[in-house]
């Protein structure tokens, strides 16, 4: 076994791990958009109601619910002389930057209108994405079976993905939403938007070819599985079920869904919070998304260690734990007078602080989940004796889509319940409207993120299990 396990680590150069995980860029700029950008552009910049941003979103993700399985499973069962999953991931290049390009260039024209527009544009984005997010992710099961590999190639598309999104959150808020005479606020500023679209679509587009192509020859090194045998669509219907309600895999899947809405509230409110809460400025913004780049690398620094010490599933309880903490605490005490007051140097301190800690909680809780994931298809394999890593990791991507699908919707629900004003001035939001916000925001993180906690306890994967499930594969083949 120890053979096997060194056998593993050995295919994967430092090189394919990093040409691996660089298409993740693409998605961590979507996320940046979707998830900080696009309920403040489409309701405070163009006007449109929170709620309906919101529901656009959400009408999107339900959408992609119903494709992404359906991907992930004729991924598993195509056949071509570029592997199960590279036709897909080239093909999705050029619609990812051409649909994001448009979902940030709405008609002027009625509230129905732009409606219409950011539902039809959000859904192909979200399809463009899962056109190489799904076969790419499958492919971390098939590079490897080792138990902490498979923790490196999950972290190295964790590193490119916050990467990506630091790097343009860093250079729209420095650079693309700068102030004009016309418009005091750099983040409200229209024409910004547009610069920020184009650079974006551009950067998806190059991070989706250079992973695709890079990761092309280390595919065809290794023999394809065997076609299988032609099925009913009934019959293929009914293996995805008994697949998806797998109770492992169903587990880390609610956990990652739970816990990725409370991340997904929180980076959908966190423009509101900054601007309107904390009146920061948008070169503040800045600095405190800045502080990721502390998150990302002690995330690196503590994930592996923590994995190799308590395994993945206890190790994933403390960030969910953590990452709940840090969320709520300097809103808990906002509202308690016992944090700094606006204006003052030590609240931008203490912010950047806290998103550090909060980005380094979250991006290991991620990563642990994900390669939990992984873990889980060598169980399924052994029992079903089919690989299905397309078909788990379609959901899983749903679970990472379900940030900026639920979390907005959320959001967008929540602004409307306090009654949030359109096109909001800092400094003129009621003190009222805010700490309402405030309180619904900790209550609703706190929810979700317990929920999470509460399933991932039923987790049943251990390093031992994984262990004897690939030793039997092994026997299998043999």
């Amino acid at each position: 076994m120890s053979q096997s396990r060194s056998a593993a680590r050995e295919e994967l150069s430092f090189k394919t791990r990093l040409l691996y995980g660089s298409g993740t860029i693409a998605f961590g700029v979507k996320d940046q958009g979707f998830n900080a950008l696009l309920m403040l552009f489409y309701n405070q910049v163009i006007g449109l109601p929170a709620a309906w941003v919101g529901s656009a979103i959400m009408i999107a993700m339900i959408a992609d619910a119903l494709f992404d399985p359906l991907l992930g499973q004729y991924s598993d069962n195509f056949r071509s002389r570029l592997g199960r999953r590279h036709p897909f991931m080239y093909a999705a290049a050029l619609p990812i930057g051409i649909f994001y390009l448009l979902l940030w260039s709405p008609p002027d024209a009625s509230d129905a209108v732009q409606f219409a527009w950011l539902v039809v544009t959000a859904i192909f984005v979200r399809f463009s994405i899962s056109l190489y997010e799904i076969p790419s992710t499958a492919l971390l099961a098939e590079f490897t079976s080792d138990y902490d590999e498979r923790t490196k190639l999950v972290a190295a598309r964790f590193f490119f993905g916050v990467c990506g999104g630091l790097g343009m959150t860093i250079v729209t808020f420095g650079y693309f939403l700068q102030p004009t005479p016309e418009q005091p606020v750099g983040h409200l500023n229209a024409g910004g938007y547009g610069v920020y679209a184009w650079v974006a679509a551009a950067i998806m587009m190059v991070s989706v070819l250079i992973s695709s192509f890079g990761t092309q020859k280390e595919v065809l090194k290794r023999p394809a599985p065997p076609p299988r045998v032609a099925i009913s669509t009934s019959q293929m219907l009914k293996e995805m079920l008994g697949i998806l309600v797998h109770p492992s895999y169903v587990s880390v899947l609610l956990a990652s869904l739970f816990f990725a809405i409370a991340s997904g509230i929180n980076m959908a409110l966190q423009m509101y919070f900054s601007t309107y809460f904390w009146e920061l400025s948008a070169s503040q913004i800045a600095m405190v998304a800045s502080t990721s780049i502390v998150g990302i690398f002690f995330a690196f620094v503590v994930v592996l260690p923590l994995s190799a010490r308590f395994g993945k599933k206890l190790s994933a309880l403390m960030m969910f734990s953590l990452a709940l903490v840090s969320n709520v605490t300097p809103l808990v005490l906002r509202l308690t007078d016992l944090f700094p007051e606006n204006g003052e140097p030590m609240l931008l301190y203490l912010l950047m602080g806290q998103f550090a800690f909060t980005i380094m909680t979250t991006i290991a809780g991620g990563i642990l989940a994900v390669s939990m994931i992984a873990d889980v298809t060598d169980q399924i394999q052994l029992e079903t004796g089919h690989r299905s890593e397309g078909l788990l990791f379609s959901a899983s991507t749903m679970v990472n889509k379900a940030v900026s699908g639920m979390g907005i919707l959320l959001a967008g629900l929540l602004l409307a319940f306090v009654n949030f004003p359109d096109k909001a001035q800092p400094g003129l939001v009621s003190g009222d409207v805010l700490q309402r916000l405030a309180s619904i925001y900790i209550g609703t993180t706190a929810l979700a993120t317990v929920l999470a906690i509460i399933c991932l306890a039923y987790y049943p994967i251990n390093r031992l299990r994984h262990i004897e499930n690939i030793r039997q594969l092994s026997e299998k083949t043999l």
